[in-house]
């Protein structure tokens, strides 16, 4: 098994959450913990974790079949 083949068979709801959980995670132990240089590399890393989440999302399975279905419709 692929690793993309474990997102597919995420729901929507746990792609989000796998999304922005680590996001979340990382602005909580900043307020506990506070500003330092680990605190900055971890906002970073995990902002960078979102945004490939977000910009792969579309690429999906049922997504890139969908895209072929599109390309079909016009001559």
């Amino acid at each position: 098994m692929l690793p993309g083949n474990l997102v597919d068979g995420l729901s929507p709801h746990a792609r989000v959450a796998t999304a922005v959980l680590p996001f979340v995670l990382v602005m909580v132990a900043r307020i506990v913990w506070g500003k330092s240089r680990i605190m900055g590399w971890l906002i970073t890393l995990s902002t960078v974790w979102f945004a490939i989440n977000v910009l792969m999302a579309p690429y999906s399975a049922a997504m890139r079949q969908d895209i072929r279905n599109l390309t079909g419709l016009w001559p």
